[in-house]
C-alpha cells in the first residue's frame, strides 16, 4: 500500500473503534487484575502510574503543566476526588461481585445521569417529558441488568450493582460540577494532575481498608493486566482519546460509552467465557433509548456527522 493510500484511510473512525476496544477491554482487565491485587491498591497504583505517564507527556507537550488559578485548582481537585476516586473505587469494589460487562452496561448510565445533574445543578434545560420517559427508561434498564427475579437483592451481586451504580452517580457529577470552572490548563495537564491525585486519595481509602502492598500477588497474568490498564487503557488510550476529543468534539466523543458495553461483553465471553444472559443486553438497550430520548439532537447531529466522515 503506498503512503497515499495509507493518508487516504478513514482514521478518525479507525481511532474511535481502537479506543472502544481499549477501554471496553478495561472492564475485564479489572476483573482480571483484582484476582492478585488489593481491590483499592489495585486501582491507586494504576492512576498514580498512569498519572505520572501523562504528567511527563503534559511536560513535553504543552507550555504550561501546573495548574495555577483557582478555578484550575478546584477544577483538578473536583476530578480527583468524584472522576477518579470515588468512580473507580466504587467501580472495583463492585467488580468484586459482578462479570466486567454487566459494570460497563451500568456505567453506560453515566451519560443519562449528567444531563439530570446538569438540568438541576446548573440549571440547563429541564427535562420536560420526553426527557422524564428518558430518564425511567435508563432506570429501567439497570434493573433489567440487575435481574431481580432472579433472587439477586440482597446478595453480594446485588451489592456490586449499587456500587458501580453509585460510582456512575460520581463520575456523572463531578463531570457537571466542573464545567461552569473556568480553565486555560491544556487537557493533557489537567488529566495528569486528576490521575495523579486521584490515585493518592485511592491508596489512601485502600490503607483505611486494611490494604497492603504486600498482598499482591506479582502473577504474570496479574502483572499483563495491571500493565494493559495502565498503558494501553490507560495512557495510551487517553492520548487517542485527546486527538479524538479535537476532531470529533464532546458531542461525538460521547457516544463512545455505548459501544463499550459490546465490546466488554465479546471480549468477557472471549477471554473468560461468560456470556451474557438476555435481560442484560435488553437492559442495555433500554439505557440507550433513554438516553437518546433525552439527547435526541445530539445523537442525530453525532451520528450524521460520523456518516459523513466515513464517506469522506
Amino acid at each position: 500500500m503506498t503512503h497515499t493510500a495509507w493518508r487516504n484511510l478513514p482514521t478518525t473512525p479507525l481511532m474511535f473503534v481502537v479506543l472502544a476496544l481499549m477501554w471496553g477491554t478495561s472492564f475485564v482487565a479489572i476483573e482480571v487484575g483484582l484476582e492478585f491485587f488489593p481491590t483499592l491498591t489495585f486501582a491507586a497504583i494504576r492512576y498514580e502510574a498512569a498519572g505520572l505517564l501523562m504528567l511527563a507527556y503534559a511536560v513535553y507537550s504543552t507550555d504550561r503543566w501546573r495548574p495555577q488559578t483557582r478555578d484550575e485548582l478546584l477544577a483538578t481537585a473536583i476530578g480527583a476526588v468524584f472522576i477518579i476516586a470515588a468512580y473507580h473505587g466504587l467501580l472495583y469494589l463492585g467488580q468484586n461481585y459482578v462479570p466486567g460487562a454487566i459494570a460497563s452496561i451500568i456505567i453506560s448510565l453515566s451519560p443519562i445521569l449528567t444531563a439530570v445533574f446538569a438540568g438541576v445543578i446548573l440549571s440547563e434545560d429541564s427535562l420536560g417529558k420526553v426527557g422524564v420517559l428518558g430518564l425511567l427508561a435508563g432506570f429501567a434498564g439497570v434493573v433489567l441488568v440487575a435481574d431481580p427475579g432472579a433472587g439477586i437483592l440482597g446478595s453480594a451481586q446485588g451489592l456490586g450493582i449499587v456500587l458501580i451504580f453509585l460510582g456512575a452517580v460520581s463520575f456523572a457529577l463531578g463531570s457537571v460540577l466542573t464545567r461552569p470552572l473556568r480553565t486555560a490548563l491544556p487537557v493533557q495537564s489537567m488529566q495528569a494532575w486528576t490521575m495523579f491525585g486521584g490515585g493518592v486519595i485511592l491508596h489512601v481509602w485502600g490503607l483505611v481498608r486494611g490494604e497492603s502492598l504486600a498482598a499482591i500477588e506479582w502473577a504474570p497474568v496479574g502483572i499483563a493486566s495491571f500493565l494493559y490498564l495502565t498503558l494501553v487503557s490507560g495512557a495510551v488510550a487517553f492520548l487517542l482519546y485527546f486527538e479524538l476529543l479535537d476532531r470529533l468534539g464532546p458531542t461525538e466523543l460521547n457516544l463512545i460509552g455505548y459501544v463499550e458495553p459490546v465490546v466488554a461483553a465479546v471480549m468477557s465471553f472471549v477471554l473468560l467465557g461468560h456470556a451474557i444472559e438476555t435481560t442484560a443486553f435488553v437492559g442495555f438497550g433500554a439505557i440507550f433509548v433513554g438516553f437518546a430520548a433525552m439527547k435526541k439532537d445530539t445523537v442525530v447531529d453525532a451520528v450524521i456527522a460520523v456518516r459523513r466522515r466515513v464517506t469522506v
